[in-house]
């Protein structure tokens, strides 16, 4: 029989049904499909269950849910250097996680409620779309930018800076035509739980972007910048 920690809310997600955590907790869904947990179909037996019927430890499940769970990531450090530590831990490489998991999710939603008044047509494609331009933005900072910035780059940071601006006001036009289409992260009544985790899923990316671009745009950029106002 599989052992559970004491913390109350690891014993509350152990209990949990399966598929209540995917639709709660985004990226559960990609743990489970590997693990070949069934969080759809059976998705209402508790965590605990559907680990012993595997023959999965479920403290080892459970450390990867945990992992998962941002709700209470650190407050974002003050030091330019620190910063972009941070900014690539906690942003570049979620960001890198979510969007493949949200587009194979978008991808069934849409062939399996195809003749549903509700699905969401077309959002695995711009969810693509999404994902190849964030992917190449992000490279460019890491390749480009954050170097630059970590080297002192005043005076020579501003174009490069202008540009990720620049780019940055398009992921926000991107991210208000894949709300659109996921109809404002709102499942349909009855929906089954790949669409609501899927929903949910979009929702973190979401607030995760926001914080992203906000981060950059109004604590790291401004200084290496001339003195300007701030812009989220």
């Amino acid at each position: 029989m599989n052992q559970i920690t004491d913390r109350p809310d690891t014993l509350a997600r152990a209990t949990q049904p399966i598929g209540q955590i995917a639709v709660d907790l985004p990226g559960a869904t990609a743990v489970f499909r590997r693990l070949k947990l069934d969080f759809c179909c059976g998705g209402q037996i508790a965590l605990q269950q559907a680990c012993d019927n595997k023959g999965l430890a479920l403290d080892a499940v459970l450390a990867e849910l945990d992992r998962l769970d941002r709700s209470d990531a650190p407050v974002a450090p003050q030091t330019p250097h620190d910063m972009i530590d941070h900014l690539l831990a906690r942003y570049h490489a979620v960001h890198r996680e979510q969007l493949p998991e949200l587009i194979r999710m978008a991808r069934r939603v849409e062939a399996v409620h195809r003749d549903h008044a509700e699905v969401p047509a077309g959002l695995a494609d711009h969810l693509e779309t999404m994902e190849s331009e964030l992917l190449d933005h992000m490279d460019k900072e890491e390749q480009v930018l954050f170097p630059l910035l970590r080297a002192g780059g005043r005076g020579r940071a501003e174009m490069p800076i202008g540009v990720m601006r620049a780019e940055h006001t398009s992921h926000g036009a991107q991210l208000e035509r894949l709300l659109a289409l996921a109809h404002d992260t709102t499942p349909p009544q009855g929906a089954c739980n790949t669409w609501r985790a899927l929903y949910a899923g979009i929702a973190q990316f979401r607030d995760d972007l926001i914080a992203h671009i906000h981060l950059e745009n109004n604590l790291l950029f401004p200084r290496f910048e001339p003195a300007r106002a701030a812009c989220c």
